[in-house]
């Protein structure tokens, strides 16, 4: 699926945030210090499901902190992501990671390419009207019985973040969306993946504002 000029505003806004804050996104979470013990719970059940079936898609892989978590856990994994200064980061951090500037709305990947695809919070910029497009490109490079993995921010409505980077010196524009894991579970189910699990927890650290769901599915056969 391309992107239309419709879309491109809000890619250019997304793109141009993340090249922005980069480097200082690198810095503050180089692991997975910013996870629960309850959803690394969820990424090592997908990583059991995935690791020895092929390769791996981190979609939205930003500087490749879960890329490296996913091949500390045995996956072999490739990563793309929207932003050439988070693709720029990842490279310098993760060494022997395939990673390629890409969008989520039109990955360069044929069908059924891989075992599984991870979406960690890597959905949260897309408006409403792009994200049935963004969830059928996932759902189409799995294999048939396949495993995808989503993490949001969980909830209604949107938030502009801008003030919120103006106040760490960037000057940026960036809208993220809250949904809920029973939205996003009916919105794979319309491109052809069930839910196999959820899990929706409190805020567990003083940054979050909201509750954090994510959604385990699989590619229907």
């Amino acid at each position: 699926m391309h992107e239309d000029r419709n879309d491109e505003r809000w890619a250019g806004h997304v793109r141009q945030a993340y090249d922005t804050i980069a480097d200082d996104y690198a810095r503050a979470l180089p692991d997975t210090r910013a996870e629960s013990p309850l959803e690394l719970a969820m990424v090592e059940v997908f990583a059991d499901r995935v690791r020895d079936a092929g390769t791996v898609l981190d979609g939205g892989c930003g500087t490749g902190r879960m890329a490296r978590h996913l091949t500390g856990l045995g996956c072999q994994v490739v990563g793309v992501d929207l932003s050439p200064g988070m693709v720029e980061q990842a490279r310098r951090l993760s060494p022997g990671v395939d990673l390629t500037v890409a969008s989520l709305l039109d990955l360069p990947f044929g069908d059924a390419t891989f075992a599984g695809v991870l979406l960690w919070y890597s959905t949260i910029h897309v408006p409403d009207d792009q994200l049935p497009g963004l969830l059928a490109e996932a759902v189409r490079v799995v294999r048939p019985g396949g495993s995808l993995l989503l993490g949001l921010q969980a909830g209604e409505g949107s938030v502009d973040l801008s003030a919120k980077y103006a106040e760490q010196g960037h000057d940026v524009t960036l809208t993220r969306w809250r949904r809920t894991a029973d939205e996003i579970a009916a919105a794979l189910g319309a491109v052809g993946a069930e839910e196999v699990a959820r899990l929706v927890r409190a805020p567990a650290f003083e940054w979050e504002g909201e509750d954090q769901a994510f959604v385990l599915a699989r590619r229907s056969d």
